[in-house]
């Protein structure tokens, strides 16, 4: 026999049991999206490798240590890790920006070279909502509270918000300073990572998980007393939206989110269900992104979500997927049995959308289609044996109470499947 092929390292498989919470995911978000106005697109999963470099940035984790590279013939591509860049590369490439506002959203596969662990995979699933050309507070505190919606959507309790503003490319560059100052005099205790940060990105030293620097993070001067006046009134504004619509949140003055191209609003959605990695949702303002990548200065705010983290924050929170059992199940005694019930199933869909018909076990015996219907979870047996076929009728069998089973019509079957359909 030959070997079992293995999976990728950190490649995750979502097996059938899973994919009912993934399906509850994204028919709230979908439905939610449209009704504030977003449109999906579907982009690539490979895009040239400066893309990431000139967004996300050369000094972060993402670029330097984490992505999916190779060479072809010459172009260096990338396995897209995130999806905001994306997002901008397609409006720009595809005109979409000339004097318009976009309201886009993206669900897919991303890739990072991470360690594999709970909840974290080299291949893992996001959903992003990304309003392009959009300057007003307004559009902050609009998209944080679709996020809150979804969260109810969803049923979820243990998420909480935390938000800042990290101001403008010129107010943290003051701050970056006073930040390299403070870290220079506690150089000693500063870790690898944080040194490579301090001559390059010193912000990032505020990300840290490290918990030996927990204490030397929190000495450190808050970016808020750097703040032009611009970004202070346009935080204030947000703060007072989500009042306004009740969202609650939680001021968080270190939060300066991992990737080079935010600016002022910034905020995460956290949970205290997934130990460590207790980020669930993230995003914020990222105004110089469009012009980074070769556009006109175009105002714009986004977040996203895994996808694997949200079903994760489901499970520990006990919330179900609905129902995934049958409606019904066919119990056939024999091959002429088995040809009208297979017939007359398949006209029970197409009359009955929405229904959901499983054929179970055709070649098992009689009584074990039967004990495999009840298995099922299906409410109904639909049983066709030999008096059944004579007469062109169908017995329906209530798996689930008590009711007794009776002969019944294929226009009298269409019914009652269809109250069935429209009560689940």
């Amino acid at each position: 026999m030959a070997d079992l092929i293995q999976p990728v390292k950190g490649m995750n498989d979502v097996l059938a049991d899973q994919s009912p919470w993934w399906a509850k995911v994204e028919s709230v978000a979908h439905a939610l999206f449209a009704g504030y106005g977003y449109q999906r697109v579907y982009l690539p999963v490979l895009e040239r490798t400066e893309l990431f470099s000139r967004s996300i940035g050369e000094l972060t984790d993402i670029v330097s240590k984490e992505m999916f590279t190779f060479d072809d013939h010459g172009d260096s591509l990338t396995l897209r890790p995130e999806g905001t860049a994306g997002v901008v590369r397609a409006a720009l490439s595809n005109g979409l920006l000339h004097n318009q506002q976009q309201k886009l959203w993206l669900s897919g596969p991303m890739f990072r070279r991470e360690k594999p662990q709970k909840g974290r995979y080299r291949q893992f699933h996001q959903m992003s909502v990304e309003a392009l050309g959009f300057a007003e507070p307004e559009i902050d505190a609009e998209l944080i509270a679709l996020s809150a919606r979804l969260w109810r959507g969803l049923g979820l309790s243990s998420v909480t918000l935390e938000l800042n503003t990290i101001g403008t490319a010129e107010s943290r560059q003051k701050y970056k300073q006073v930040l390299v100052e403070h870290f220079s005099r506690h150089r000693e205790l500063l870790d690898d990572d944080s040194v490579r940060r301090l001559e390059r990105n010193p912000l990032r030293i505020l990300d840290s998980k490290n918990p030996a620097l927990r204490e030397l993070i929190e000495a450190a001067p808050l970016l808020s007393s750097y703040l032009d006046d611009e970004s202070r009134v346009h935080f204030e504004r947000v703060q007072a939206l989500l009042g306004d619509v009740g969202v609650a949140y939680t001021l968080n003055p270190r939060l300066v989110r991992g990737l080079d191209y935010y600016s002022r609003t910034v905020f995460e959605w956290v949970t205290d269900r997934l130990g460590a990695q207790s980020a669930v949702c993230s995003g914020g303002r990222y105004d110089g992104l469009v012009a980074q990548l070769g556009g006109r200065d175009t105002p714009a705010v986004g977040w996203a979500l895994g996808i694997e983290r949200i079903v994760e924050v489901m499970q520990a929170e006990s919330i179900g997927a609905g129902e995934t059992s049958p409606d019904a199940q066919l119990v056939a005694a024999g091959d002429a049995e088995r040809r009208f019930g297979f017939k007359l199933v398949d006209e029970l869909r197409e009359r009955v959308p929405g229904v959901k018909i499983s054929l179970g076990a055709p070649s098992a015996g009689f009584k074990a289609q039967l004990r495999h219907a009840d298995k099922s979870g299906a409410r109904f047996a639909l049983i066709v044996g030999e008096s059944e076929l004579k007469a062109e009728k169908v017995a329906l069998k209530p798996l689930r109470d008590g009711t007794p089973q009776r002969l019944v019509t294929v226009e009298e079957c269409v019914d009652l499947l269809r109250q069935t359909a429209a009560s689940a």
